[in-house]
């Protein structure tokens, strides 16, 4: 049996599952964990027998002796503290988004370039078991020539933690299309096989989350909506939405819909849990000619737990490959972001360089 990649978690509210998910690795060992607040760190901790706990990441990284970290932390803090990390020669999985902008992600990878070290980012919905199936079928040319498709992650209601950091812009960066609609531009731009983006047409509101805020004394400056539409260079679009916030009929729906040459795809989470759709809960459609007749196919697939993300970050490192989230990806899923909070601000269509 070779060397295990010693890793740490920084954060453990998303950096829970981080975790939870090393520790089920076998070429894996969860060596410590950081987090600022003491009690979450203590109630968190307390399943993992053996692993140290910290809640000062530069003593976690100055004393423990590892191979790798994720950081699981907010917005802003993901460029500092991934560079540090770097810098000390620590391969890094990184939470999405992967920065506050464009430039931030741009630094990163660079670094982790010239230090020829793993920079992953965290796009957790694309190690979904019926997700890898659906990306086969796509893949196969079952769809053809992709050349319109829609991404969403609409939500009626809920701010994650609002009044915290995540509705502050100076910490996240922005509102939902940062924090919900990152996952499903990056699930379509990896189903699509990522297109060279051309240009962004992109609209946000601030309605009704900031009056909210204002009643409830609460910080706020995000926006509560967000929609774009995008034009890649070879013709294709794609229209995105994301809201934390709206007036509409289901409390939550994340739905990706993309339409080929020779048939098209429907994918929408439907597993609920705490009022929440979940990761896991996933409907599929296939639509094809067949003989003439446009069919209807619904897949239903015996899937097994299939590898994490965190198991392909620790893979990649032993067989010295590049992560399939690459920081390519990231840098290009933040140049998108980027041009859509652009067009919305200035209210013209922003090309994407």
């Amino acid at each position: 049996m070779g060397k295990k990649i010693r890793v740490a978690v920084i954060g453990l509210s998303m950096g829970q599952n981080h975790a939870e998910n090393y520790r089920a690795t076998k070429d894996a060992e969860l060596v410590a964990v950081c987090d600022v607040d003491q009690a979450r760190l203590a109630e968190r901790a307390a399943a993992w027998p053996g692993v140290k706990t910290y809640t000062d990441y530069r003593e976690m990284l100055d004393k423990e002796k590892l191979d790798a970290v994720s950081i699981a932390v907010p917005n802003d803090l993901h460029c500092p503290l991934t560079c540090e990390a770097l810098e000390r020669g620590l391969h890094v999985l990184c939470e999405k988004p992967m920065a506050l902008n464009a430039v931030e992600a741009k630094k990163m990878r660079d670094l982790a370039k010239e230090k020829h070290l793993k920079l992953m980012i965290n796009f957790a919905y694309r190690w979904v078991p019926q997700a890898r199936v659906l990306k086969s079928f796509v893949d196969a040319g079952e769809l053809g020539t992709i050349y319109y498709g829609r991404t969403r992650w609409m939500r009626a209601r809920g701010a994650p933690g609002f009044g915290s950091w995540f509705t502050q812009k100076k910490h996240s960066g922005g509102g939902p299309l940062i924090d919900l609609g990152v996952h499903r531009i990056d699930f379509a731009l990896w189903l699509m096989g990522f297109p060279e983006v051309q240009s962004v047409s992109g609209s946000a509101y601030y309605h009704l989350a900031q009056e909210a805020a204002r009643v409830q004394k609460k910080k706020c400056d995000v926006e509560d909506l967000a929609a774009a539409f995008i034009r890649f260079k070879n013709g294709a679009t794609l229209v995105v939405e994301a809201s934390w916030d709206m007036h509409g009929e289901r409390f939550e729906d994340q739905l990706t819909e993309l339409y080929g040459t020779k048939g098209g795809i429907v994918q929408r989470n439907v597993g609920e849990r705490g009022g929440v759709y979940s990761i896991s809960g996933y409907e599929m459609k296939l639509f094809k000619d067949l003989h003439g007749k446009l069919v209807e196919v619904n897949p239903k697939i015996q899937a097994q737990p299939g590898e994490t993300s965190p198991a392909h970050f620790v893979d990649c490192i032993v067989h010295d490959r590049e992560p399939e989230a690459s920081a390519d990806h990231g840098v290009y899923v933040m140049k998108i972001l980027d041009a859509i909070y652009e067009s919305a601000a200035t209210g013209h269509e922003t090309k994407v360089e």
